[in-house]
This record gives C-alpha cells, structure tokens and sequence, in this order.
C-alpha cells in the first residue's frame, strides 16, 4: 500500500454535529437518498458507473447545506459533483435542493472526508477538489485538527489527475498564513492564482454562507487555485 494510502491520522478535522432535521429534510434523506447518496466503503469507487458516464469529476469537502455545490453542479452539468458532508441537516438540505434544480450530475457521501478520499476515491481521478471555508479551528492548542496538513495535501495530490485543480478559500487570516506554509513545504502544488478580496472576486466559485457571515465580521476572503505538480 502506498504511503498515500495508508491511515495517517487519528485527530478529526470536524465535530460530528446531528443537528434537528425538518420535515423537508428528513423526507430528502428518506426518500432521495437511493437517488443522490452513496453509501461509504473503504473500496475503490467506480466513478464511471456510479455517474452513469464518462466525465470530469469535481468533489467538494465538507459542503455545508450545499449551497454552492448545487449551483456549481445546476451551471455546470457537463461535470459530475460529489459532495462530502457529516452533518445530516446539510446533507437532507443538499438533497432537497438538488430534486428542484433537477440534477442528474451530483451524488453524495456521508462520511468524513479523509476517509473516503484514502479508501472510496481511486487515484487520479478527480479534476478537482473544492474546500470551502473548513473549519479554522483558531486556538493555537487546535490547530493541529485544521484539514489543510502536509498528510491531506499528499493524499489530494495522489487524488486528481494530470493537471488537476485544488481550490481553497478561508476568510481566517491565521489560516490563510498556514495554508501557504503547508502548501510551499509541501512541493506538491503550484500555486496558479491566489486572490485576497472582500467578497467581490471569488476565484471560480460561488458565494457561501460562511464567507458571507465571515465578511460581516470583517475579515478578508483569501482564495487559491493550485495545479498538482
């Protein structure tokens, strides 16, 4: 098993949150699920079969509500979506909108993120990796449970494929100084484009909900777009 592939952590880079479904939402993950969601196995998941086609893939880790994973997927359905999410209110809510903008180019797994890309996500296959805003853990005695760490950034390398795009955007400036320093130590991704603005020029994404509750705080975006070396 190559080193990429092998368990590398026990810290989790979230907190498992159940949350209180709607109505709407539990009827999404009820009924939609065998529709949208994909059950978590640690085996190779054959993409092609499981989209029905031949496609650039694009995942999103830790998508939230779904937000911006459903407008990217409704603008462009040329390319297959797959979205990572634990919180269950997030992902019934995902679901719900996805059966209104009539998508056929998404799915979801339910499950933590690390796992699935090690056990679930084959090598080079994915176009691109979309982390939105992850959790910024802020106290110093934290930060070791951030997402962005030299072990994820070598296993999302093995992940995308020839010419693939990692794309991060945070709204914490600590964050935003750890990123670059993992990402240059790394020597795994060159950095195409790198953005700081105050919400008005997001790189090739929509708008989120946690930019926009970070923006009212005052802090600035920080966007990257970086190619696999």
């Amino acid at each position: 098993m190559a080193d990429a592939d092998k368990p590398h952590r026990s810290v989790r880079s979230f907190v498992r949150r159940t949350g209180r479904l709607t109505p709407g939402q539990q009827r999404a993950l009820s009924d939609l699920w065998p529709v949208y969601g994909i059950e978590y196995l640690p085996a190779p998941l054959d993409l092609e079969a499981a989209f029905g086609r031949v496609a650039p893939t694009v995942l999103e880790i830790g998508f939230g509500n779904g937000e911006t994973l459903v407008k990217q997927a409704a603008d462009h359905r040329d390319q297959n979506f797959l979205g990572i999410e634990v919180h269950e209110p997030g992902v019934g809510h995902c679901i719900m909108h996805a059966q209104a903008a009539k998508l056929g180019n998404l799915l979801i797994i339910r499950n933590d993120a690390i796992d699935v890309l090690q056990n679930q996500i084959p090598r080079h296959t994915l176009a691109r990796i979309n982390l939105y805003f992850p959790d910024p853990w802020p106290k110093k005695r934290h930060h070791k449970r951030r997402i962005v760490q030299p072990a994820f950034l070598m296993l999302a390398s093995t992940r995308l494929e020839s010419g693939g795009c990692l794309h991060i955007a945070t709204d914490w400036a600590n964050y935003a100084e750890h990123i670059d320093e993992a990402v240059a130590a790394s020597g795994l991704f060159r950095v195409a484009e790198r953005r700081e603005h105050q919400g008005v020029r997001p790189l090739d994404r929509p708008t989120t909900k946690f930019e926009r509750r970070g923006l009212k705080k005052g802090h600035r975006i920080v966007d990257w777009r970086m190619s696999v070396i």
